[in-house]
């Protein structure tokens, strides 16, 4: 299990950590810093945790950061942190969307590693742009698609990639919520304040904010790239800027001779549906379907044959999924270990940077062009909705 695997790599020195955004009463900030000491990779060091440099100071005190390294701005933070002889080594960026590219950008530039909340950016242009410094700094970018880092998600793509399923030739996927059935933005609610305000969200709403997650997971489960889709966008709330609700085809490049097809569903305004995370793949030889809310549960159907339960960490689980994994089957892991997991796989990678070593294969963790294949799907899907669904290519 991964648990034993990360003993010994703990025994390194942590990682120094800097946290951008993820102040009092942030959800995601929270999050992060639970997935970041799970494992005890890491060490958070310094923080420009709020816009606000009240809020900051507040937010540093409540974590136990020492003064001297809570910071007013990001930028601030970058500069001297860079010139400290123990200054961080990476940065969280757990802000809403329009901050990553600037946030990013100073800590890149300066050779500092990157693991950054999704989607990517809140416009293509600064996600092309973002992927540029990043493939120039030579530090490692991470984004914390958090799903791939599930055990039996795991399981799905290795069993996938083995050929379990045959070759593919659908792709199912959805994520419905409930919570903006109601407009609760103009009530001042925060989350959902920015996440329906186009200059702080970008383009996209529920496509944005959860359609890149169930892209993403598709994706990574199935070894697919997308060619082209139609989209057909809806702003159900009277008001509402963004779009709360999306149904998408899509059409995935050829692979092994077969042109597969997909379809995406992602609303945030299904009442009944709190967090319905779904993935569902079909191939000549059979099929799979994981659900986040039963995360430690993958069902399996050769054609022909009745349906088989593989558990995490029980019979018929491989390797893939035993190394995502903490302690024995029966026992859940979900969200937070889930998300953790991204953090570990990241800390591998910083340290076979730091030490000059051959990152281990088996290390995977969703990556700048993950982030930028993210905001090619949303911005492919607002172009597709605003000409009837037309089909665009990516």
């Amino acid at each position: 299990m991964a648990i034993e695997g990360s003993a010994s790599e703990a025994r390194e020195s942590r990682i120094r950590l800097g946290m951008v955004g993820g102040g009092s009463g942030a959800f995601i900030g929270a999050v992060h810093r639970f997935a970041a000491r799970l494992d005890d990779h890491y060490e958070l060091v310094a923080g420009a945790l709020s816009s606000s440099a009240e809020k900051a100071a507040q937010s540093a005190r409540e974590l136990g950061l020492d003064p001297s390294r809570s910071y007013g701005s990001f930028k601030e933070m970058a500069i001297r942190e860079a010139k400290l002889k123990n200054g961080i080594e990476a940065v969280a960026i757990v802000t809403p969307n329009h901050v990553h590219y600037e946030a990013a950008k100073e800590f890149l530039k300066r050779g500092i590693h990157v693991i950054c909340d999704k989607p990517l950016t809140s416009t293509l242009s600064d996600a092309r742009k973002l992927k540029k410094l990043a493939e120039e700094s030579g530090a490692l970018f991470v984004l914390t698609h958090n799903y791939t880092g599930y055990p039996m998600v795991r399981q799905a793509r290795e069993m996938i990639a083995n050929g379990e399923l045959g070759t593919i030739r659908l792709v199912q996927m959805e994520y419905p919520q409930d919570w903006l059935t109601e407009d609760i933005e103009s009530g001042g609610q925060k989350q959902a304040a920015w996440r329906t305000d186009p200059t702080k969200s970008g383009a996209g709403g529920s496509t944005g904010d959860i359609g890149t997650h169930a892209y993403n997971l598709g994706c990574f489960v199935s070894g697919l790239d997308l060619a082209e889709l139609s989209a057909d966008l809806d702003s159900f709330v009277p008001g509402r800027r963004l779009d709360d609700n999306a149904h998408v085809m899509m059409r995935f490049k050829e692979k092994d001779g077969v042109a597969a097809k997909g379809m995406l569903w992602c609303s945030q305004v299904a009442p009944g549906h709190e967090n319905g995370l779904k993935v569902r793949v079909y191939g000549t030889k059979g099929g799979i379907e994981w659900v986040q809310a039963d995360p430690n549960y993958l069902w399996y159907t050769p054609f022909g044959e009745p349906k088989r339960l593989i558990t995490r960490n029980g019979a018929g689980a491989g390797a893939a999924a035993a190394r995502m994994s903490r302690v024995p089957s029966g026992h859940p892991e979900g969200y937070l270990e889930g998300f953790a997991n991204i953090y570990s796989e990241a800390a591998r990678a910083i340290h076979a940077k730091r030490n000059g070593t051959t990152l281990d294969p088996a290390v995977v963790y969703p990556t700048v062009d993950d982030g930028l294949k993210g905001m090619v799907f949303v911005d492919a899907c607002v172009q597709s909705s605003k000409k009837n669904g037309a089909w665009v290519k990516v």
